[in-house]
């Protein structure tokens, strides 16, 4: 019998929880309201409704391996060159293949509780990984500051997921300019900004910092999360080792044509930030301040505390046919805590009957 030998970072990586229904064991029905993902509550554009007839001619067609066209929408939608860019099977992907490329034995500083797929990826490629605890970035910037490792790498979730924290840009240029000064990679992972406040973005200032990766979802922005889009900038010579590195065909031809299809929808996402500046308000002021505590967000979810365990608030509320994630696997976290996206109005009124009954 065939006796396997990995290396001990590949015996010992584990997969990261995530939200979602399958995440969650259960499987597809309309009826349920799935507040553990935060896709964008209205869905896609219709931009990308009307070319889903067009879009079956690529069924037996291979795709591009290189993303051209639609690196080069990207390019023109976030005015930068296509040669800055790679696109992802989402975003995860680019993340173990950036933690592939760079980090090998490298320090990795983390800021928790956040997402979990850096650390998994960093671990992954041996690297040693330690932790900035801080439920606001905002108001431990000079501290975190001074903790960057030099010569080594950090990763940044902005806004963060889950606390929904946005860093500013001041602070953000804070950290790359520090970086930058110690020869730090700077991951900076922006899936959540466009349905958040896209000023405070770091994009414009790639051209400053060639230690600047960033990272964003058309999964998210765009809910294409069926789809599997990501796609990360940095500087050529960056993105030219990441897309020697990745496998070929990593992303369909459909997926890249209905992304090209979704840039277009820039009203889509105006549309989506005044939502999510409403209904946010709306979870928060109704959502039960004697049995809850909403974390103050700046993203389309909200971090909540309770007296009630997670899993149980998940059990009660599955059986409404109401997901939440139970925010028990971010590290930094304990088991009070939930995580609820901003839905649609209707949605978001039967989330606080629900909860206030608990």
């Amino acid at each position: 019998m065939l006796k396997l030998r990995v290396a001990p970072s590949v015996a010992n990586h584990r997969t990261v929880p995530h939200g979602g229904i399958y995440s969650a064991g259960l499987g597809f029905d309309p009826k349920i309201m799935d507040f553990s993902s935060n896709v964008n509550p209205l869905g896609f554009p219709s931009s990308v409704r009307d070319t889903l007839k067009e879009t079956s001619a690529l069924f037996s067609v291979y795709p591009d391996s290189d993303s051209t066209q639609l690196r080069e929408g990207l390019a023109k939608y976030l005015k930068v060159t296509k040669d800055q860019i790679i696109v992802g099977n989402g975003a995860t992907e680019i993340i173990y293949n950036f933690s592939k490329a760079f980090l090998g034995k490298k320090r990795v500083l983390i800021p928790i509780p956040t997402f979990g797929e850096y650390e998994a990826a960093a671990r992954l490629e041996g690297s040693k990984v330690s932790y900035f605890e801080t439920m606001n970035l905002n108001q431990d910037i000079d501290e975190f500051v001074k903790s960057i490792p030099k010569n080594h790498c950090i990763f940044i979730c902005n806004p963060n997921n889950p606390t929904g924290v946005l860093t500013s840009q001041k602070n953000m240029l804070k950290i790359l300019e520090a970086s930058q000064k110690n020869s730090v990679f700077a991951f900076v992972d922006e899936c959540f900004i466009e349905m958040s406040s896209p000023k405070e973005s770091v994009v414009s200032k790639l051209h400053k910092f060639d230690n600047l990766f960033i990272l964003r979802s058309m999964t998210k922005s765009f809910g294409l999360a069926g789809l599997r889009v990501g796609y990360g900038l940095g500087s050529r010579n960056m993105i030219g080792i990441l897309n020697r590195i990745k496998i070929p065909w990593n992303v369909s031809g459909i997926s890249q044509n209905i992304a090209m299809k979704a840039l277009s929808g820039k009203s889509h996402l105006e549309k989506t930030r005044k939502l999510v500046v409403r209904e946010r308000k709306f979870l928060k002021d109704s959502i039960s301040k004697t049995k809850f505590q909403c974390h103050d967000s700046q993203a389309n979810f909200i971090l909540i505390k309770s007296k009630i365990g997670a899993k149980y608030m998940q059990k009660k509320l599955i059986k409404k046919n109401i997901l939440v994630r139970d925010c028990s696997s971010f590290k930094g976290l304990d088991d009070k805590f939930i995580r609820v996206a901003v839905r649609t109005h209707s949605e978001n009124q039967k989330l606080v009957r629900e909860l206030n009954k608990l």
